[in-house]
């Protein structure tokens, strides 16, 4: 069942459910990965504090993620360890400007075990989670135990990622999100699943919003910018700035994402919201990597967003 927003009225902590893993570029370097350390150092860089579940192994992997926890002083008490398998990894080759991932089986974050995850924050949460995290199923019944247990709102940040993903496993993520953020090419391939009317990509997303009752669906396009559709009827749009020199797109959705959550948490307008989205996510886009430690960036931001 759906959680109304209007039950609350202070601030909700970000709680992050999903994979933590290494990227492994052409290179031969590696950098930390996964989408929820992505949009939890974003966060913790705007001054917000996530709590973070996933698993990690007893590696060097593992020796990387707890170190970055550390760096970013982030709040590690969601993070298992498993004795038997290894940390996430992800082999990234970038093809025509855009990166393509190759992710491996059967890590870690597969199993994320509910009983070990410590108690919701007292104030109240906002969940942010991904279709990626429950590929697996023990970390889908443990993310199910979650929100049954707590019914918090749910942010859904469609990351589908082949094999790794199906229509069965997908669809009740999609009914019971408050807020779904998906790129173009993933709203094509949800629209031929479930056959969402419209010829446009806004009336296919308007498509999509309507199918699970959501407050807003967002679509990023790429060099494109991004549009939300909201159950007010309206629609709001966003260019990228292309004064940019673009360094690699890796992590630029997250960094979308990550300040979406912002936008809910502090209640911004939409459009604002929006706006800030696209204005970190093309600071990403000009840095190699999916986060920058340029902290005076983010007290930048901070300053301009008055946060």
């Amino acid at each position: 069942m759906k959680v109304d927003m209007t039950e609350f009225t202070v601030s909700l902590r970000p709680v992050l459910f999903g994979e933590l893993l290494l990227d492994h570029f052409p290179d031969g370097s590696v950098v930390l990965g996964g989408a929820p350390l992505n949009v939890a150092c974003h966060l913790r860089g705007l001054g917000i504090q996530p709590l973070l579940i996933s698993r990690i192994g007893e590696d060097e992997g593992g020796t990387m993620v707890r170190e970055a926890f550390r760096d970013w002083d982030l709040d590690d008490r969601g993070v298992q360890i498993d004795p038997e398998r290894k940390t996430g990894a992800v082999q990234v080759r970038i093809e025509h400007g855009e990166p393509v991932f190759c992710i491996e089986p059967e890590r870690a974050y597969d199993f994320i075990e509910a009983h070990d995850v410590p108690p919701f924050p007292i104030g109240g949460a906002i969940l942010y989670h991904g279709s990626l995290a429950v590929r697996n199923a023990v970390s889908r019944q443990a993310l199910d135990y979650l929100v049954k247990r707590h019914r918090p709102p749910i942010f859904l940040d469609v990351n589908l990622r082949s094999p790794w993903w199906n229509a069965e496993d997908l669809r009740p993520l999609l009914e019971r999100a408050n807020w779904i953020k998906l790129n173009a090419g993933e709203l094509d391939a949800v629209t031929e699943i479930y056959r969402l009317p419209g010829k446009t990509p806004e009336e296919r997303a308007e498509g999509l919003r309507a199918l699970c009752g959501a407050e807003y669906v967002v679509v990023t396009l790429g060099a494109a910018g991004a549009f939300a559709v909201c159950a007010d009827g309206n629609t709001s749009r966003v260019r990228p700035d292309t004064s940019i020199s673009v360094v690699d797109t890796v992590g630029a959705g997250d960094a979308f994402s990550a300040t979406l959550l912002v936008g809910l948490i502090w209640r911004w307008p939409l459009q604002d919201t929006l706006e800030r989205a696209q204005e970190l996510a093309g600071f990403i886009c000009s840095v190699r990597g999916a986060v920058s430690r340029d902290l005076a960036f983010y007290r930048k931001l901070r300053e301009s967003w008055k946060i």
